[in-house]
């Protein structure tokens, strides 16, 4: 049995690549999971053949995100790099990318699935950016959340880090699709809408609708990443609620 973290394979002929978190049931979007899914999208991104990718998960749950320790002084600055290298290939890959959601998809998770093209997702699905009940913020979904779902509804899960339930989600405009298979219904879009098209339109087509919001992202984090840094870890209170939270005590803010 192999220890990837993601699972990667050609479907449909070979017009469609499958990637999949593999290490259930929390498949934390660490940097392991982060390099792995570059990797894939890096590796057949020059494949004139592809029409799509479908990003699914193992277990009953998308991801509940990052992992905590890497957020930590010392090492918050690798797992700033790795996520946003994995974004940006993300947001620039040649072809959609359709990503299947079922359970909690939370936190760094969230950031990743944010990162595709379209969201399909289950009735039990579950969204939400938790981060500042553990004293950071979430730098990747600052960006996503405001772009995808409006200023007023993305201020509301930044601040509060409350959950939203799928059918919240898709009336936010977060989710696309809401399915009771949402995988089938992945794969049915993709059979339907992108495996009759020409993989070269659709590729400039892409690159069309995406290559100003992935430059926009890029300058948007250079900023972002640099109030991270310089700031809120600078503070007491981030090292404290991440401490907090491995010691699975409450936090004790000093409002610094």
């Amino acid at each position: 049995m192999s220890d990837s973290p993601l699972k990667s394979w050609l479907d449909r002929d070979g017009a469609l690549l499958r990637l999949r978190l593999a290490m259930p049931k929390a498949n934390i979007t660490d940097a392991a999971m982060l390099e792995a899914i570059g990797g894939a999208l890096t590796e057949h991104a020059s494949n004139p053949d592809i029409k799509g990718v479908v990003l699914d998960h193992e277990g009953p749950h998308f991801s509940f995100g990052a992992s905590v320790p890497e957020h930590l002084p010392g090492q918050f600055g690798d797992m700033l790099s790795v996520m946003n290298k994995t974004l940006l290939i993300m947001l620039r890959h040649p072809v959609p990318i359709l990503v299947s959601v079922q359970g909690q998809c939370l936190g760094g998770g969230l950031e990743v699935a944010c990162g595709g093209s379209r969201i399909f997702a289950s009735p039990d699905a579950v969204f939400g950016q938790p981060e500042i009940k553990v004293g950071v913020f979430a730098p990747y979904a600052s960006f996503f959340l405001t772009e995808l779902i409006g200023q007023i509804h993305a201020e509301d899960m930044l601040y509060s880090g409350r959950s939203v339930n799928a059918d919240e989600a898709s009336s936010m405009g977060l989710v696309a699709d809401l399915s009771d298979d949402p995988e089938a219904a992945a794969l049915a879009y993709f059979d339907e809408y992108l495996a009759p098209v020409s993989a070269s339109v659709l590729s400039f087509a892409v690159q069309a609708a995406r290559e100003d919001y992935a430059d926009r992202f890029a300058a948007r984090m250079t900023k972002l990443e640099e109030l991270y840094t310089s700031g809120l870890m600078e503070s007491k209170d981030a090292v404290e609620g991440l401490e907090a939270f491995m010691e699975k005590r409450p936090a004790q803010w000093k409002n610094q």
